[in-house]
């Protein structure tokens, strides 16, 4: 009996009570977050426990005569980490820091993507908290007990625990923080201290003078040789630009038929008819689609942390609006949601587009997702690029379409097919009849083109913003969906794969199949224009004239990750210990890709960051 009191004693001491909920909510993001990768529970455990000894001995020194209250706060504020942790993970793939407490705001916008990743075991995170709450409420005995514990303990003793947890965090942070696969590091530091080890962490650019970024050094930089007589110059001069970004629209989907059913048929018919890039992949940030807005009309990579609409919207970027517009061209942007939407107004004033077009003018009828349906989108945004060919001069326009946002639950009156009974109340099956639907609203789109006259004089590119379905958040059956389109197991290349397709007027069905990225689709534009980008900063490449890519990565996979045409690299603690995941599928943990190619991948990351850094602010007061 007296042994059962002594246990019960000890466990009921608010150290070692909260200790052992701290280790079962590390198993759930061991469960979550590292297990996937391989990473041991131990190593979580071990590394996890140091930073919250070393805050329980704080409270045990110095806040003892409100302990338990202290606790409970304090037990909050770790949770609320490992849940962000968690919720982050499930759709980016990378540990959440600071840096993302900017994206915030933007969370009430797409709450329901954000439920929708959620197993409802990862509540279970928050169980002692509200029970604990509610006893403290309704029980006079643990109201009681809570008083009990307001004394101060061997005060020594826990000043010596705070240095020991201390030192052991350091030895944990100090031997990694040179680790570029942020993945690996938040494991060997432990959640807690990578938190803290971020929020004073220097960049992993390499340094690079600003003054020295040039086309030409960013070219030797890539291995591009000059083409001498491009191919495709001038092929579509003087023509209309239509560039239309699909949302969430993954390549796997081109072509694809399940149980018979085509899914996409206006796409699939216009690949058949025109340019297509099977080989070509997302470069977005933490603002995905707007990220994707960015890189396109820039050609130049995301910022290391935040959106590229929030990070570099006060920066005068060169930009294709603006080559266009000095070319004789009208620009706009059209999206059905409002411009507020990731600080879009700003982006747009940055990237010089001469109009806009959002919610004021496509209204809030005809709803899916949290805007205006793509029907609605196409069915207007047609009548405006009529009104532009009218005008005399040649335009250039941007689409970004929505209807096939995340979570993927369109209204029933738009489904378009009957999903097989084994794809119902799956993301993968609310997916495809998402898309199924935006390709019926794309072909509205591309046939009112057509009736209008506007088809025939524009260069249409398509491509997909971002990918739809993150390994990270498919459960079991969700993969065994994924693996029966694919053939095989469903991999980071296939996630990031987008597809790439160009119709221009006269040119003959092709197929190119060199890789390719959203960076590049600025300097194939230009080439099809006939318009020079000699003087002008970029990092992507005409496709038509380069066949050899080295495609640097930023989200969705850790720092340090780029894609060639051998696959997607992925490095551990540095390059040696890296994986190559295959184009086809697989993995190679032999190096497939070269040491050069990492370092140069790399340099072209940090290039940007700089030169970007160093463009001066757009004058406000003109805008």
């Amino acid at each position: 009996m007296d042994n059962r009191l002594e246990w019960k004693s000890l466990l009921l001491k608010p150290f070692v009570f909260f200790t052992i909920l701290m280790l079962l909510k590390l198993l759930i993001v061991w469960g979550v977050v590292f297990k996937p990768s391989g990473g041991a529970f131990w190593m979580t455990l071990v590394t996890g426990i140091p930073p919250v000894w070393f805050v329980f001995c704080l409270i045990e020194s110095f806040l003892y005569k409100r302990k338990l209250g202290t606790y409970l706060i304090v037990d909050l504020l770790f949770t609320a980490v490992y849940f962000a942790v968690i919720m982050y993970y499930k759709y980016f793939g990378v540990i959440v820091t600071y840096h993302e407490l900017r994206q915030v705001n933007q969370v009430s916008e797409v709450n329901s993507s954000v439920i929708s990743l959620m197993d409802p075991y990862y509540l279970f995170i928050f169980v002692d908290i509200v029970l604990l709450a509610i006893l403290l409420v309704w029980s006079r005995r643990v109201r009681n007990w809570g008083k009990g514990l307001s004394v101060r303990e061997n005060r020594s003793l826990y000043a010596a625990g705070q240095v020991v947890a201390l030192v052991v965090s350091g030895a944990f942070v100090l031997p990694h923080r040179d680790t570029m696969n942020e993945l690996e590091q938040a494991q060997s530091m432990g959640v807690i201290n990578y938190e803290v080890y971020q929020a004073f962490a220097s960049s992993k650019d390499v340094k690079v003078n600003p003054q020295s970024i040039t086309p030409e050094i960013i070219a030797q930089v890539k291995g591009e040789s000059d083409p001498g007589q491009p191919v495709m110059w001038q092929a579509a001069k003087g023509k209309n630009v239509i560039i239309i970004q699909l949302e969430a629209f993954q390549n796997f989907l081109i072509d694809l038929k399940i149980d018979g059913q085509e899914i996409t048929p206006n796409m699939n018919k216009l690949v058949r008819n025109a340019l297509y890039f099977p080989h070509f992949f997302q470069q977005v940030g933490q603002g995905n689609t707007a990220d994707a807005e960015f890189v396109v009309n820039t050609s130049l990579y995301v910022p290391p942390n935040g959106a590229a609409s929030e990070v570099y919207a006060d920066k005068d970027l060169p930009s294709m609006p603006k080559t266009l517009a000095a070319n004789g061209y009208q620009t706009a942007t059209f999206h059905t949601n409002n411009v507020l939407f990731w600080n879009r107004d700003q982006l747009y004033k940055a990237l010089g587009w001469g109009k806009y077009y959002d919610d004021r003018f496509f209204g809030k009828t005809d709803p899916v997702s949290f805007a205006a349906s793509d029907e609605v989108l196409y069915n207007l945004t047609a009548d405006e690029l009529e009104k532009f060919q009218k005008s005399g001069k040649p335009f250039y326009a941007q689409i970004i379409s929505m209807s096939g946002h995340h979570p993927f639950r369109i209204p029933e009156s738009k489904y378009k097919m009957q999903l097989p009974e084994r794809y119902k109340g799956t993301l993968v099956g609310d997916y495809i009849q998402a898309q199924n639907y935006a390709d019926f609203a794309l072909g509205q789109f591309i046939a009112k083109l057509k009736q209008n006259g506007v088809w025939d004089n524009s260069v249409i590119v398509l491509y997909g913003d971002h990918q739809g379905l993150p390994i990270y958040s498919l459960n079991n059956t969700e993969k065994s969906l994924m693996k029966e389109i694919y053939g095989r197991e469903y991999g980071l290349t296939d996630m990031m794969n987008i597809p790439l397709v160009i119709s221009v007027p006269g040119a003959a069905p092709h197929v190119y199949e060199q890789v390719g990225a959203q960076s590049d689709i600025y300097p194939t534009v230009a080439n099809l224009l006939g318009i020079s980008l000699s003087n002008q900063v970029h990092f992507g490449q005409d496709l038509f004239n380069h066949n050899d890519n080295i495609i640097p990565e930023r989200y969705y996979l850790p720092s340090g990750s780029f894609i060639t045409e051998k696959g997607a690299f992925v490095p551990g603690a540095g390059f040696e210990d890296g994986t190559t995941y295959l184009l086809k599928g697989g993995r190679s943990t032999k190096p497939e890709v070269t040491k050069d190619e990492y370092e140069r991948a790399h340099k072209l990351v940090s290039m940007s960051d700089q030169y970007v850094s160093s463009l001066p602010e757009w004058n406000k007061e003109t805008h």
